[in-house]
């Protein structure tokens, strides 16, 4: 990885370690919320992790494949090329596990190209039906019981790029082939502990 692209992932875990600092959903003794509503931190993630994916995606990736600079490619790391950016967004969230915090991010589709990538659990399929319906809100909800309570959220992940239209639309491994500019092709999952 570049020097540019570790200080854009060092801002990424910056900003969801203050974050998850920030947020404790409920006092102990008296059973009322404090500091920052769980959907907000969601919302303020969600807005860091889709500016770093847009911008690799749009000024990065766009434009070294345009200028014929450099590729990207599914075995980046053996081919020497930049990974896709669904592989630079699950790299992020690897390096952000790492801290300490908690927070868990990645894309989920019903049409996934890797299979890894389908929705896992039942609230991973509720949101992603829930984002196809209503793509302009996120499906949230608490995940677990007792101590190890989560707060998850799924937005819609919407095709930002004629460049990732065409690779989903052209890959043979991708179950739907007719993806357009604006389209939800997916969900961003976004999970993080309401007891740290």
């Amino acid at each position: 990885m570049t020097g540019k692209a570790l200080a854009w992932v060092a801002v990424i875990v910056t900003i969801a370690l203050l974050a998850i600092g920030s947020v404790s959903a409920v006092e102990k003794d008296s059973g009322t919320l404090r500091g920052i509503p769980p959907g907000t931190v969601a919302d303020y993630l969600h807005a860091v992790i889709m500016a770093h994916r847009t911008f690799y995606t749009i000024h990065i990736v766009n434009r070294l494949l345009q200028e014929g600079i450099l590729d990207t490619s599914e075995n980046w790391r053996a081919t020497n090329t930049l990974p896709l950016p669904v592989q630079f967004l699950k790299e992020t969230s690897e390096m952000a596990e790492l801290t300490g915090a908690k927070v868990r991010y990645h894309l989920i589709s019903q049409w996934p190209i890797n299979k890894a990538n389908a929705p896992a659990t039942e609230f991973e399929r509720r949101g992603l039906e829930a984002v196809q319906m209503h793509p302009d809100g996120p499906y949230t909800g608490i995940i677990g019981r007792g101590k190890e309570q989560f707060f998850g959220a799924v937005y819609a992940d919407r095709a930002v790029t004629q460049v990732c239209i065409g690779c989903h639309n052209s890959h043979p491994n991708s179950p739907k082939s007719d993806f357009k500019i604006d389209d939800v092709m997916g969900g961003l999952v976004i999970i993080f502990p309401l007891n740290p």
